[in-house]
């Protein structure tokens, strides 16, 4: 009787040992998923989306302090540079975008990263007038986009960002060039309207910045010039309102007819 209740009770602690085991395999499962990178990833993706941006910072940064050589580390360290452009840290996140540059040069999403250096230069442009530091850098940060990754999603916005930066250059150069032209420095004012036309002719301002030109020959007595000039932008815009006020100021060193001629003379050599 005494070795049958001996018997019952060792039964008894193998079977609490058994299920204490299998309960600890079972928590040691659960903890080893929750650690894994792509569900540390999704936990950190999720407080960016609800805009808990600082939380989900350090969970990027945990993420690639942990697993340093795993997929969602480098996507963690693209992430946290992209936290910084969301928050306008605009040098943080260029610095940070770099340094993925650097590290992982062969990265499938690295178009990504040189859009991301160009939009945050973008982000910071000025109004014209004033200095157009960030016009030159966001400008060279595109054209890598396109000329590195012609085929890239982002290359068609970039494209259309480079219109937009060089229209902000030559805007630029018109306010300069206006103020040249109304204090008569007209070589320093022919000078900035050249870089619009000959570097920026995309963009809506070089049939202005024609004229410009065609006024300065003229209150220099360079009328020869001035009537080239007049062609140039009557072949090239003949429905801009600035070939009208051309005319109207070649016009008045020689008649109608004789403009004309000289028009017709310019385009048959």
């Amino acid at each position: 009787m005494i070795k049958k209740f001996v018997c019952l009770m060792l039964l008894s602690f193998c079977i609490c040992c058994s299920n204490s085991n299998t309960s600890l395999d079972i928590d040691k499962d659960k903890k080893d998923l929750m650690v894994k990178p792509e569900n540390l990833y999704k936990s950190a993706k999720l407080n960016f989306d609800q805009q808990n941006f600082e939380l989900a910072r350090n969970q990027f940064l945990e993420i690639k302090k942990l697993f340093p050589l795993s997929n969602e580390a480098i996507q963690s360290e693209i992430m946290v540079a992209f936290i910084d452009y969301v928050q306008m840290n605009y040098d943080k996140s260029i610095l940070n975008f770099k340094k993925i540059i650097n590290k992982y040069p062969s990265h499938k999403d690295l178009d990504y990263v040189y859009y991301m250096i160009a939009m945050c230069n973008y982000e910071q442009l000025q109004n014209e007038a004033l200095d157009g530091y960030y016009n030159d850098l966001a400008l060279d940060a595109f054209d890598q986009v396109v000329k590195r990754f012609p085929n890239s999603k982002y290359s068609k916005d970039s494209r259309q960002k480079i219109i937009l930066v060089k229209s902000n250059i030559a805007a630029k150069h018109m306010e300069i060039g206006r103020f040249y032209l109304n204090n008569q420095k007209y070589i320093a004012a022919l000078n900035r309207f050249k870089i619009v036309v000959d570097k920026f002719s995309i963009t809506k301002f070089t049939p202005e910045a024609l004229h410009r030109m065609v006024e300065a020959y003229y209150e220099m007595g360079m009328y020869e010039e001035s009537y080239n000039t007049a062609a140039l932008l009557g072949y090239n815009y003949p429905e801009s309102k600035w070939y009208k006020y051309s005319y109207n100021l070649v016009e008045q060193i020689d008649d109608k007819e004789t403009f004309l001629k000289k028009i017709r003379n310019f385009f048959n050599g």
